[in-house]
């Protein structure tokens, strides 16, 4: 199987992901990129986007910029993250970038940025570093 198809049928495997209208829109060795669509149900009290929003689709993209390094059978899962918001999301997409930092045999370090398109231009919004964990699975 070929690295595009085995991400993308792990990415449609998601329930979470499809639940926020998530796509994925780039796969390429140690980089990945998912973006969703902004609109009232993914936002919070003041009309940004709900900052667990930002965070999922960061936490998912740099999993799978991990897992593109990883040989099959294995998986990875998240060990450790922190983000940091920068900006309100306002727009009408979140896009996040996710790249391996360092590509351990065991852990590997992340980092995704995640950006608001608002009238054709990307804003930052948050950064988010952590650390992923090759796993076998059962």
């Amino acid at each position: 199987m070929d690295l595009h198809t085995r991400i993308h049928d792990s990415f449609i495997a998601q329930g979470f992901l499809q639940t926020l209208g998530a796509s994925l829109d780039h796969v390429t060795p140690g980089e990945i990129t998912i973006s969703v669509p902004l609109g009232p149900k993914l936002t919070q009290q003041q009309g940004f986007s709900h900052g667990g929003v930002a965070f999922s689709i960061a936490d998912s993209a740099a999993g799978y910029a991990a897992l593109t390094l990883i040989e099959p059978p294995d998986d990875v899962v998240t060990s450790d993250m922190t983000i940091h918001y920068l900006s309100p999301g306002l727009g009408e997409r979140l896009i996040a970038r996710g790249t391996v930092l360092r590509p351990g045999r065991r852990m590997l370090v992340t980092q995704c940025d995640v950006f608001a398109l608002r009238n054709g231009n990307e804003h930052h919004i948050a950064r988010l570093t952590g650390t992923m964990v090759r796993v076998t699975p059962r």
